[in-house]
């Protein structure tokens, strides 16, 4: 691998996420359900890559042929195969850098409710899995007890928890499990948009929504993801003069550290493993939620000791979105469709399975569990248990588009407490090893319990708020 190989793979990831966000301003039903750029361009890949264009073509060329891997070559694939794994250390380090993080009083009586609800779908969705896994998948496909965690690392998760758990999965023998859980999270994501905006329409029809009366006001340049021209702020803050160090290389350079630091907490805790009862147990383990708890120091060292406020909050959204979309593209691109073909049956009912759970939590507990405003807060939580975060705030977005309702503020304040545990957080990452290493049963007790927890606490104690 050279050089000018790894950077024409980065050429042709950008020729991709062009592509995608082309078709998606000029294809109206795109627009109309919402789907990222992204997602097109990873599509776009995966159909001109081997396993589509490559196979087509492979009937009339040798295998020899540039034409046997589509458009790719065998380089390109090599590192975007590599990418997901990368990047989403990237996105998990910036969820908390650049934040002032509140009391916990406040996030209780302001986020408490979307807790509460998204707690509750999200260890609903290890109990409906490992249930699934148990009864059919195991008995009827010989799927092995690990997949029962598929749902949860996928929806909630996304393709970036999938990713990162690429490792774990070969680990434990089932390195289909990547291809499940990437496959997964895109029919997460594509389900959780469509269904949150026929959801919006149906709310709207049935004056369940408190902010708005219609969904069809929007502009055409929003329509196609583009800004009002009204609406343009700057991207992020000059919080650093540029003669001293340029802004996005100082940001970048916190996000590297906060990674680092990750990584050292992530081997002391493997050392310590190693030197009490040495299961292997930590080895299993991703990077990528040790590198948010690495964000997490890196902002309170600077809470306390920064008194400029030189870390600034868009200026990491900024670089948050581009290692997600970098690698949204590339994990679809690199799916294996023989694995999903192979596991066919098992992969739709996990996804049917999932789906179903998600909404019909969504329409019968979230307007007993969250007070006031359940459908314009609800459908956030709904949005990220079928994609990623990203997801909830664009449904969030359309439901209250002038931010006049709790919605956002609440949703954040849950994800200081929901993110480092569920949705690709510690949880997430050790449910796998966890299930390998003790079996399904003492882990799906658990969930069971952590689930009845969440839905106790929503419906008699914030519910009859």
């Amino acid at each position: 691998m050279t050089p000018e190989q790894i950077g024409f793979a980065f050429l042709y990831l950008a020729i991709f996420l062009l592509v995608g966000k082309w078709v998606r301003v000029h294809v109206e039903w795109l627009q109309k359900l919402f789907i990222p750029s992204s997602i097109i361009g990873g599509f776009l890949a995966l159909f001109l890559g081997p396993q589509v264009l490559g196979k087509i073509m492979g009937n009339f060329v040798g295998e020899d042929s540039f034409w046997a891997n589509g458009l790719m070559t065998e380089s390109i694939l090599e590192v975007w195969t590599a990418l997901p794994g990368l990047m989403i250390n990237v996105v998990f380090a910036t969820l908390f850098l650049g934040t002032v993080i509140p009391g916990l009083k406040r996030v209780w009586n302001f986020g408490g409710p979307q807790l509460a609800f998204g707690w509750t779908i999200g260890w609903g969705q290890y109990v409906v899995g490992i249930l699934l896994v148990l009864l059919v998948l195991g008995p009827l496909f010989g799927v092995p007890p690990i997949a029962g965690a598929l749902i949860e690392v996928a929806f909630e998760g996304g393709h970036g928890t999938a990713a990162g758990m690429a490792n774990t999965f070969e680990e434990m023998n089932f390195p289909e499990g990547y291809d499940l859980s990437i496959g997964l999270a895109t029919v997460g994501i594509l389900a959780g948009v469509i269904t949150g905006i026929i959801l919006i329409n149906w709310a709207v029809r049935k004056e369940k929504t408190r902010v708005i009366n219609d969904v069809h006001g929007f502009s055409e340049l929003r329509k196609k993801g583009i800004m009002e021209f009204e609406n343009r702020e700057p991207a992020a803050k000059m919080t650093l003069r540029p003669e001293s160090i340029e802004p996005l290389s100082f940001h970048f350079a916190i996000v590297g550290l906060a990674i680092l630091v990750g990584y050292l907490v992530l081997q002391l805790f493997i050392w310590l493993e190693s030197i009490t009862f040495d299961a292997g147990f930590m080895t299993y383990i991703p990077l990528f939620p040790l590198a948010m708890i690495g964000g997490i120091i890196v902002q309170i060292f600077f809470n306390k000791l920064d008194q400029a406020e030189v870390i600034d909050r868009k200026m990491m959204n900024r670089i948050q979105g581009f290692a997600l979309d970098i690698l949204i593209v590339t994990a679809i691109a690199t799916v294996s469709i023989d694995v999903i073909g192979e596991y066919l049956v098992p992969f739709l009912l996990l996804a049917i399975v999932g789906i179903a759970w998600n909404i019909l939590g969504f329409m019968f507990l979230a307007p007993r569990i969250i007070p006031s405003y359940w459908f314009e807060r609800g459908i956030g939580d709904l949005g990220q248990s079928m994609g990623v975060t990203a997801t909830g705030l664009l449904l969030m977005r359309v439901a209250d588009p002038d931010n006049e309702s709790p919605a956002f503020e609440a949703f954040g304040y849950k994800q200081l407490v929901y993110e480092p545990f569920l949705g690709g957080g510690l949880v997430t990452a050790l449910s796998v090893p966890l299930i390998f290493q003790f079996g399904p049963w003492p882990f799906l007790i658990f969930a069971v319990v952590m689930c009845l927890v969440g839905l106790f606490v929503g419906l008699f104690y914030f519910g009859k708020k």
